[in-house]
């Protein structure tokens, strides 16, 4: 069993950064893919960026390539978003969620989910 919370969100004006933090609870949480999803009001959920239970594979969306980055430590069972250059597009609430697959970019795939942060660019 895996429980996953999110913190980190806030508002932020056009061009800054934030950093999401999910931090997670089990001691088999380092067996699992972590992946972040959005979803803006009247939006489905959408895949952000994913990264493996080694750290070692990352995957983006390409609305953030570039701009987002995936990493996760380990020692403490948190997996990060650092999201530089932000825009009034990102708006949404931000969710992590955790699977045993490699990096899948379905929501469905995903069976453990945080409650979700609240992000919010001003233009």
């Amino acid at each position: 069993q895996v429980q996953l919370v999110e913190s980190g969100g806030g508002l932020v004006q056009a061009g800054g950064s934030l950093r999401l933090s999910c931090s997670a609870s089990g001691r088999t949480f380092s067996t699992y893919s972590v992946g972040w999803f959005r979803q803006a009001p009247g939006t489905e959920r959408e895949f952000v960026a994913a990264i493996s239970w080694s750290g070692g594979r990352t995957d983006y969306a390409d609305s953030v390539k570039g701009r987002f980055t995936v990493s996760r430590d380990g020692a403490k069972n948190t997996v990060y978003l650092q999201m530089n250059n932000l825009k009034p597009e990102d708006t949404a609430v931000y969710y992590c969620a955790a699977t045993r697959m490699i990096l899948p970019r379905a929501s469905s795939n995903y069976g453990y989910w945080g409650q979700g942060t609240q992000v919010t660019v001003s233009s």
